[in-house]
């Protein structure tokens, strides 16, 4: 991958952003994050489930100027009535991507069948994805973990990077049209 992925943490929680109470779910998400993407976390921020505040945030951290690969929010994604986030991202966000939560759900199932109360979703706006997380430290931990392998892939074909993943049958013609803009050509096992 080129560079380091630069990642932004969102704690969505009433409490919290009262002061109420401490945010442990953040500084979680931010050390699994550089842990498993070695990522750099170039801002951290906690605000109440509110969604406009919420949607300007997705919008102004998606900004090409940020240069932010990954948004990581935790929160807000249950069946309590003010656990709006997966609305607030689907008011602005440009392409859901389903299968990415769909993925974590199935791997977290082995764990507790509480993992599809969640209702987070995965979207895109710009060339910034989005993983909106529950909101406990063990709920957004595993559900985080169980996509990290496949998270660089993800950001590297946002990026722009991968024009190719290496597989024969996708019609390289030679051996330069299956490098990506990087060099870098995807290898899958399958």
């Amino acid at each position: 991958m080129t560079g380091a992925i630069r990642a932004v943490i969102l704690t969505v929680s009433d409490r919290c952003s009262r002061g109420d109470a401490v945010d442990t779910s953040g500084p979680t998400l931010a050390l699994l994050a550089i842990k498993h993407l070695r990522a750099e976390i170039v801002h951290k921020e906690c605000l109440a489930d509110d969604v406009a505040a919420l949607s300007k945030f997705f919008v102004n951290w998606s900004q090409p100027a940020h240069s932010v690969d990954l948004i990581l929010s935790t929160g807000g994604t249950g069946l309590a009535p003010r656990d709006i986030t997966p609305e607030a991202l689907r008011t602005v966000m440009h392409r859901e991507h389903a299968g990415l939560m769909d993925l974590s759900r199935l791997r977290c199932l082995q764990k507790t069948p509480r993992t599809f109360l969640s209702r987070g979703i995965a979207a895109t706006i710009h060339q910034t994805l989005i993983i909106t997380l529950p909101g406990s430290p063990r709920g957004c931990s595993e559900m985080f973990e169980a996509i990290a392998d496949i998270l660089p892939h993800a950001i590297e074909t946002l990026r722009g990077d991968v024009r190719d993943d290496g597989r024969p049958e996708l019609g390289a013609t030679s051996h330069s049209d299956s490098i990506s803009s990087t060099g870098r050509v995807i290898h899958h096992k399958d």
